[in-house]
């Protein structure tokens, strides 16, 4: 159980240092709002924000 959330934290970071990369800080702000709309239960809302991310990677 430990060693999953370790691996899950880790991803987490990789893909926000990622996204700050290649992004910036509004590659960072929608993985935030993904991240806070899942947990809050608005699933439409967190399908917008991942398309927005996945066309915002696209064209980096």
């Amino acid at each position: 159980m430990l060693l999953i959330q370790v691996c899950w934290g880790l991803a987490q970071l990789v893909v926000g240092l990622q996204a700050q990369a290649r992004l910036g800080i509004l590659g960072v702000l929608l993985l935030l709002l993904i991240g806070a709309s899942i947990r809050a239960r608005h699933t439409e809302l967190a399908v917008a924000g991942a398309v927005l991310f996945a066309l915002l990677m696209t064209q980096a």
